[in-house]
C-alpha cells in the first residue's frame, strides 16, 4: 500500500516542498518540488529575528504548500526548520505564528539531526552511494550557515565536524566588507584556511581522501545538469571547479545566468560555495566530486520510510553513530577494551531487563553510547570526572543524535559517577527536557550504574556475566575464579539506585567453573 508524504524544508535561502510516493514495492518516489526562494539566513544571522515581512512572506508560501499537498492528497508531511530557524531568538513565537497562519507546524532540528538527514538522502541513491564510499571519502554538506565535513573510510564513518563558515553567513561577511567579486577568492581562503587547516591536522592527518561528496543548493545543481562537460552527469573532476570560478569570474551576470541556467540573484552564492569547495579540494587533495542532486527533503522521505518499515535500508546507520561516540571516545584516550566489555555487559543488562524498564530500542543505542563515552572527562581531569565527561558530550556533535538526545546522554554519563540530582531537587538542570526524558536519564543512569559496578577495578573480571529476573531480584551470575570481594563490595551503592527506580534488587551470584 502506497502513502502520499510530504517534506518541507525551511532553509536558510529557500523554502522547498517535496511530493513523495512511498510504497514497500517501489521505495520512495518524487512526484513533485517546489522551491521558493526567501534569504531568512542573511538576516537572522545578523539580527538574530526573522522580520515582519519576511514572517508575512513565510506565512503565505506555507499556505500555498497546504493547498498543493491537498492537491495530491498528501495524508502525512514533516516540516523542518535549519540553522536560520535555529538562531532565531524568538522562535517558539515564530513557530507559533507560522501554525495559526498556514496550519503547518514546523519542527526545529539541531546540525547534527539536518546533517544526518541529509546524510541519509545520499542513501536514496544507493548503488552509487555504496560503491563511492568504498574509498576514502569526505561527505561535504555546505549550508546557509556552517558546513559538515564527514570523514568515510571502508564504509565506516571515521570523523565528522561542523565549521561556521556556510554560504550566506560567507557572503554576509563580504558584503560587510563591500568586496568586488574578484577579490572573493582571496577573502574566503583568508576566512576559512586557518579552520580547515586545524581540521586536517585533527582527522585527515596522513589519510588520503578520493572522493568528495557534496552536497549544497550551488555547485551541486551545475554539477548535477552536466554543465561543466562531463560525460556522466552528477560527476565531475577537480579540476573542473577553478575553470568554474574563472569563467564565472570573467563573464557578465547574464552571461553566467544564461550559461548555467541560473538566476541572477543566485550569482554570488554560486561562487562563494564554488570557492568554498576548492578550498576543502585543496586541503583533502581528493580526485573525483560526486553531486548526488539530493536535500534535506529527501532524506526527510527516507526517515519517514525507514520508521514505517517501508524500505530496506541500504546501510546500518546506527553504526554510524556508534562509530562517532568510538571516535570521540578514542580523541580523549578512552580504553577500547573496557569500553567494548562494558557495552557487552549494558547491552545485555538492558535486553535482560526488558519487562521492568519499558524502555525502546533507541534508548538502547543512547545507553551504548552512554557507555562508550563513561569517563572521556577523565583526559581532562580525574577528580572532576563527572563535570568534565558533561561538558565534552554537550559540546561535541554527535551525528545523528539530537540535541536533546545529547543532553540525555550527558546526564546518565555524569551520574553514573556523581550522586544522582532529583528533578524536584534540581528543576532548572532539566529545564531543557521534558519529564519523560527525565524518566529516561533516571533509568538509563541506573543502567550504566550496574554497569560500572561490576568492572569497578577495571580488571574487567565479569566478562561473562548473565541476567536473570526472578520475583523482585535481578540475579547477576558471573562465572570466574577471581576474587570479587572489591567489586562486590563497591557495587552495593550503585545496586541501591537500581533498585529504587526499578523496584528490583540486584544480587550478584558468583559461579567458579573448574
Amino acid at each position: 500500500m502506497s502513502e502520499v508524504f510530504a517534506a518541507i524544508d525551511v532553509g536558510s535561502y529557500e523554502l522547498a516542498l517535496k511530493i513523495f510516493e512511498i510504497s514497500p514495492k517501489k521505495g520512495v518516489k518524487e512526484l513533485d518540488h517546489i522551491r521558493h526562494n526567501i534569504d531568512l539566513g542573511s538576516e537572522t544571522y545578523l539580527t538574530g529575528k526573522i522580520s515582519y515581512n519576511h514572517m508575512e512572506e513565510l506565512s503565505h508560501v506555507l499556505k500555498d504548500f497546504v493547498r498543493i499537498m491537498k492537491s495530491y492528497g498528501v495524508t502525512h508531511y514533516q516540516a523542518y526548520g535549519t540553522s536560520a530557524m535555529r538562531e532565531t531568538a524568538n522562535i517558539d513565537i515564530v513557530i507559533e505564528q507560522l501554525m495559526q497562519k498556514s496550519g503547518l507546524h514546523i519542527d526545529v532540528i539541531s546540525n547534527s539531526e539536518q546533517r544526518f538527514l541529509d546524510y541519509k538522502s545520499i542513501a536514496l541513491k544507493s548503488d552509487e552511494f555504496s560503491k563511492v564510499i568504498e574509498k576514502s571519502t569526505a561527505i561535504v554538506d555546505i549550508g546557509g550557515g556552517s558546513i559538515q565535513i564527514s570523514l568515510f573510510d571502508n564504509d565506516k564513518l571515521v570523523a565528522t565536524q561542523n565549521l561556521k563558515m556556510g554560504v550566506l553567513r560567507l557572503y554576509s561577511t563580504l558584503e560587510q566588507l563591500n568586496a568586488s567579486r574578484q577579490r572573493y577568492a582571496h577573502l574566503i581562503s583568508e576566512l576559512v584556511n586557518s579552520q580547515l587547516s586545524v581540521f586536517s591536522k585533527m582527522y585527515v592527518k596522513d589519510r588520503k581522501i578520493e572522493n568528495i561528496i557534496i552536497l549544497d543548493d550551488y555547485v551541486s545543481p551545475i554539477i548535477q545538469k552536466g554543465l561543466l562537460g562531463n560525460e556522466k552527469k552528477g560527476y565531475a573532476k577537480v579540476a573542473d571547479i577553478p575553470y568554474l570560478l574563472e569563467n564565472m569570474s570573467n563573464a557578465t551576470r547574464a552571461d553566467i545566468t544564461k550559461k548555467l541556467h541560473l538566476s541572477e540573484d543566485t550569482i554570488p552564492l554560486v561562487f562563494v560555495s564554488g570557492i568554498l569547495v576548492q578550498c576543502i579540494i585543496n586541503m583533502l587533495g581528493a580526485q573525483m566530486l560526486w553531486a548526488p542532486g539530493v536535500t534535506l527533503c529527501d532524506g526527510i522521505a527516507y526517515e519517514y520510510a525507514e520508521k514505517r518499515k517501508m524500505i530496506k535500508l541500504p546501510h546500518d546507520f546506527e553504526q554510524d553513530i556508534i562509530a562517532c561516540a568510538q571516535n570521540i571516545s578514542k580523541r580523549y584516550m578512552g580504553s577500547k577494551s573496557r569500553s567494548e566489555t562494558l557495552q557487552t555487559i549494558a547491552l545485555n543488562l538492558f535486553d535482560a531487563t526488558k519487562k521492568v524498564h519499558g524502555l525502546s530500542k533507541r534508548d538502547r543505542l543512547l545507553l551504548q553510547i552512554a557507555t562508550i563515552l563513561h569517563d572521556c572527562g577523565k583526559y581532562i581531569s580525574m577528580v572532576n570526572l563527572a563535570s568534565c565527561s558533561y561538558n565534552i558530550i554537550m559540546s561535541t556533535e554527535i551525528i545523528g543524535l539530537s540535541h536533546r538526545e545529547r543532553e540525555i546522554v550527558a546526564n546518565v554519563v555524569k551520574f553514573n559517577h556523581d550522586d544522582f540530582e532529583y528533578y524536584k531537587g534540581s528543576p532548572e538542570l532539566y529545564a531543557r527536557l521534558e519529564h519523560e526524558d527525565y524518566l529516561k536519564l533516571v533509568k538509563l543512569t541506573a543502567l550504566l550504574r550496574v554497569t560500572n559496578g561490576l568492572d569497578r577495578t577495571h580488571k574487567q573480571k565479569f566478562k561473562n556475566v548473565r541476567f536473570s529476573l526472578k520475583d523482585n531480584e535481578l540475579i547477576i551470575t558471573v562465572d570466574n575464579m577471581d576474587d570479587v570481594t572489591l567489586e562486590n563490595g563497591l557495587f552495593k551503592n550503585r545496586a541501591d539506585f537500581f533498585e529504587e527506580v526499578f523496584g528490583v534488587k540486584p544480587v550478584i551470584r558468583q559461579k567458579r567453573s573448574l
